[in-house]
């Protein structure tokens, strides 16, 4: 119901809802209304009322309720009711009840409800309903509505949802509850969050933002209300919704001027004093890195005339490119400081990094040194008042023995000579020296039995710290941010050596793993592209493995599926890595541009010990034959393994049983 000047706005949804006999008569005195309560209580049929004159009613009520009385009832503007009215019903018994009259609109004309309270009606159920009635009026007229069925698709809209989404009443009905809300990463659980709580029984509310007709969107206060009537089993879902888009426009606005540096655009320490508490609350691991330019003023004053813009917006350029995985925070006009998960030996790379990458002005360098702290947490400190006070004076002690240097707030952090970090700077050194080396596990087809594929692997023996197995080192390398780097250098190898077999008469596929961190970069598939034109590599020859936590974040990554379609049409194919050792295969297999997929190892190591491993197999065969794909068993490491998969028609086999990773020599060797 909706309240539109001093006439209530009636439509057939709400008119059921009523739980007494309900009708309406239109201002012609025509039945245009019977509701399903009226005609199981009264028990007259919908479909012989309606059209129907209202003197057909008239006649069933008492003699001293005459014909026109309905229409007299029309023109007033109020409620009227009327005691001790005599109804017969339809198995010809009489039963009192008062009639409630109300003036209302109804399929856009003046109309009149009327609605028969038997004397076995609760009184107070009645005044409550009225209440209630009363207050979804005035929630009509004041909030934007909108119902929904337990399967969260849209049955009514008011006027004030579709004027705010611009939307009209044909097109809104059938929609689905999701698709009120925008397909953004960060926004996307929001709804999620509603449908749970809601298939809960429980009410949500907060604030959204929601999606509009044409794609704009705008935000509001949403009450999610679920409902459920036990008489005829229907479970809907209210949603209240007040438009807060100015209100919150302006509250942005005025959040961007208070924790923004207005010269930099970088987060000021109005924002650093807000959101740290909540990250030690959440017990997250990072740095927090404090960094202060030695003799800022001086050098300021010494080159401002010949700057063409300032010293602190040219040092955040720097910055943000040397720690570009971090949240960077400009304290004052010469501090700065970082929320970072880098290592501590990166983090003071970066004074060397700036005297490779000095700020010039008329060719000349400024001769800008750092004075700076790092702290780790959670070991180091509780509160953001400790932290500062720390790092402040950490920060004059460093400048006071002459500056230029990042040292950790932390003395045990430094003395804590551990592996991990002397991996980190061999890592380094080892990808600047090209130390790692890329080794080759041959793929045989199960028939022929030749070798028609390959997959590259990293392996990195340091005359330092050892052999370090690819478990230690592709973890490392992710978390020091140079599995891009990594991955470029085994790519490059990898199309080489490729190109090398191929004009030796044997081409053969090259596998090379793929890390979601590498494709995050928007320049990757460019990076690819750029290698195979480098080395002359055929792009039909190269293949990504992908695992499903590649294809998870691809999947709400418009920038990493826009990459791999590039790849796709270039030639490059993508191989799912992993098979069956995730939840959601089988919609990877749909999103991901993959023709073929690899059966995990701890399945074929299974086969032979029980009869269900082997049809669990069987079936995975199966279904890539059923799907036109490639199946490459993994981990194949007896013969017996070999003899089963051969039997069930398996495609590709590799593992210990074929060969180990070798070399290129050795491979070729194979061919």
């Amino acid at each position: 119901m909706s309240r539109n000047q001093n006439n209530n706005i009636i439509d057939a949804f709400y008119a059921e809802l009523l739980p007494f006999p309900t009708f309406i008569i239109s201002e012609d005195g025509t039945i245009i209304s019977w509701s399903s309560t009226a005609e199981a209580v009264l028990g007259y049929k919908k479909n012989t009322m309606l059209a129907q004159p209202a003197s057909t009613v008239t006649t069933l009520l008492s003699g001293d309720f005459s014909p026109s009385a309905f229409a007299d009832l029309i023109a007033k503007p109020k409620t009227e009711q009327f005691t001790a009215i005599s109804v017969q019903l339809a198995d010809h018994t009489l039963q009192m009840a008062e009639l409630v009259t109300q003036p209302c609109t109804y399929q856009q004309q003046k109309s009149l409800l009327c609605a028969l309270i038997f004397d076995n009606t609760s009184v107070d159920g009645a005044i409550l309903l009225k209440e209630l009635v009363d207050i979804r009026l005035a929630l009509e007229e004041t909030q934007m509505l909108v119902t929904l069925d337990s399967e969260g698709f849209i049955l009514a809209a008011n006027e004030a949802f579709l004027k705010a989404s611009l939307w009209t009443p044909k097109r809104i009905i059938g929609k689905s509850f999701w698709q009120l809300f925008p397909e953004k990463d960060a926004s996307q659980s929001i709804p999620e969050q509603i449908w749970r709580t809601l298939q809960q029984g429980r009410i949500w509310q907060g604030e959204v933002e929601q999606l509009t007709k044409t794609g704009t969107t705008y935000w509001t206060d949403l009450t999610a209300i679920p409902t459920y009537c036990p008489i005829r089993k229907v479970q809907h879902t209210i949603l209240v919704c007040k438009d807060i888009s100015s209100t919150k426009n302006e509250l942005m606005k005025l959040q961007k001027f208070a924790y923004v540096d207005a010269e930099t655009g970088l987060h000021n320490s109005y924002w650093l004093e807000n959101e740290l508490p909540k990250l030690v609350m959440e017990q997250r691991e990072f740095s927090f890195v404090y960094l202060s330019i030695d003799k800022f003023y001086t050098i300021k004053e010494l080159h401002s005339s010949e700057l063409h813009e300032s010293l602190g917006s040219m040092f955040k350029q720097r910055l943000e490119t040397y720690f570009q995985d971090s949240i960077i925070v400009r304290i004052n006009e010469i501090d700065f400081a970082l929320l970072t998960s880098l290592s501590d030996w990166f983090i003071e790379g970066f004074l060397h990094y700036l005297e490779k990458n000095p700020i010039y002005y008329e060719r000349l360098a400024l001769p800008i040194s750092i004075s700076g702290g790092i702290t780790r947490f959670p070991s180091a400190f509780t509160t953001y008042t400790q932290l500062m006070r720390t790092s402040t004076a950490t920060v004059a002690k460093v400048r006071s023995e002459g500056g230029n240097k990042i040292v950790s707030l932390t003395p045990a952090h430094h003395r804590q000579l551990n592996r991990k970090s002397l991996l980190e700077t061999r890592l380094l050194k080892a990808l600047d020296e090209k130390n790692l080396q890329v080794l080759y596990q041959p793929q045989i087809d199960i028939t022929s039995k030749k070798v028609v594929g390959v997959e590259a692997l990293v392996r990195w023996h340091d005359e330092v710290v050892g052999t370090v197995s690819p478990g230690e080192l592709i973890p490392l390398a992710e978390e020091t941010g140079l599995i891009h780097q990594i991955g470029l250098f085994v790519l490059r190898e990898a199309c080489l050596q490729a190109v090398k077999w191929s004009a030796a008469g044997t081409p053969i596929n090259v596998s090379v793993n793929s890390s979601v961190r590498e494709f995050r970069d928007k320049n990757m598939a460019t990076s690819v592209l750029s290698i195979l034109k480098e080395t002359n590599c055929p792009a039909s020859l190269l293949h990504f493995e992908v695992t499903e936590k590649f294809a998870l974040e691809a999947e709400f990554a418009k920038s990493i599926q826009m990459q791999l379609e590039q790849l796709e049409q270039a030639g490059v194919s993508f191989v799912l890595d992993d098979f069956g050792t995730g939840y959601a295969s089988f919609r990877y297999m749909q999103i991901l541009p993959v023709n073929s997929f690899k059966v995990d190892e701890t399945f074929i190591h299974t086969i032979n010990k029980s009869e269900k491993a082997n049809r669990l197999v069987h079936s995975m065969v199966q279904l890539g034959k059923n799907l036109g794909l490639r199946v490459v068993a993994e981990g194949v490491e007896t013969h017996e393994q070999q003899a089963y998969l051969q039997s069930i028609d398996c495609d590709i086999l590799q593992g210990y049983v074929i060969s180990k990773p070798i070399t290129a020599q050795a491979v070729s060797e194979l061919l």
